[in-house]
């Protein structure tokens, strides 16, 4: 019911409208604080990305002005045989590391989430080589492997077994550098791990123990399911580290022998920085980045899909 005031007015109305809240002034302060995120966004993400889809459709050398090619980028790409053989090693890469680095993570996770004398220090030993510079394990690993003094190879033939030739043999390069990349980054891995074991409520495995289940059963009837968020994060995570794979061959191997540990990350270097092709640099980014995006959503679509089997 309206309420007319002395000139008429709608005192219910003019009451409603006292209680409705005021639109908040242009907070300038707040645009200002958040000023140096979006200059950083600009200069350093957004243009970048803008002049690298630039560069797909030109020829550069850095030193002389651009040239228009259109998809002659693209033609070349799909007539490089050396870049699809970049694509075929990080693929096998990946084949050996993502598996291994999953199961050695899950299972020191599993043994760092007992309750063991000097837990503590190992979780911090394991997640060590993660913190220390890629450059620094690289060369470590490439005198572990050295062929003649490397201690590998010392401690084989101290037990009778014959050299290997890790990193100059073919068919041994890229499981060596899968080795040594596994080694480096499951620490990371092993904590994410943990932290999805230890949200798992301890009274599954007392009524699993109660009902008679063995610790395999318990393994896996409800650690893995109840894991599963966790391993599609680390699948994901692994997998995108391992497509770009860069420091570990070019450090050890520089891509051969005979191109067989020459990864996609470390062709497209090549093509940038030794023969000056940014335009086709760019290029094989861009592809590149929707074969990982391809792979990535089809390893999300089959966990996604066994999770609810």
């Amino acid at each position: 019911m309206k309420h007319p005031g002395k000139n008429g007015t709608d005192l219910t109305a003019a009451t409603r409208s006292d209680k409705m809240p005021k639109k908040p002034k242009n907070n300038r302060t707040g645009y200002l604080l958040s000023l140096p995120y979006w200059v950083h966004f600009a200069f350093f993400m957004a243009y970048p990305l803008v002049f690298s889809f630039i560069l797909v459709f030109h020829e550069w050398d850095i030193y002389t002005p651009m040239r228009w090619v259109g998809l002659g980028n693209f033609i070349r790409l799909f007539q490089d045989s050396l870049f699809w053989q970049a694509i075929l090693n990080t693929l096998w890469f990946l084949v050996i590391h993502i598996p291994l680095q999953i199961a050695l993570a899950l299972l020191f996770a599993v043994l760092l989430n007992e309750k063991l004398r000097g837990r503590g220090f190992f979780r911090a030993a394991y997640f060590m080589p993660v913190v220390v510079s890629g450059i620094v394990i690289a060369i470590l690993w490439q005198q572990l492997f050295s062929m003649e003094n490397g201690i590998l190879n010392l401690l084989l033939g101290s037990i009778g077994l014959a050299k290997v030739p890790w990193l100059i043999s073919p068919e041994w390069a890229m499981p060596s550098v899968a080795i040594m990349a596994t080694w480096k980054n499951v620490g990371l891995y092993i904590v994410l791990f943990l932290a999805g074991l230890q949200n798992i409520p301890s009274h599954l495995y007392e009524a699993a123990g109660i009902d008679g289940a063995t610790a395999w059963q318990k393994f896996r009837h409800i650690t893995l399911p109840m894991l599963n968020p966790a391993v599609l994060l680390v699948l994901i995570l692994s997998t995108i580290g391992g497509f770009s794979l860069f420091i570990e061959p070019y450090v050890l191997t520089g891509g051969g022998p005979m191109n067989r540990t020459l990864s996609a990350m470390l062709y497209i270097y090549k093509q940038a920085f030794y023969f000056n092709r940014m335009g086709y640099a760019a290029t094989l980014g861009f592809f590149f980045a929707f074969i990982i995006l391809a792979v990535v959503l089809v390893q999300r679509k089959v966990v996604e899909q066994e999770a609810l089997e």
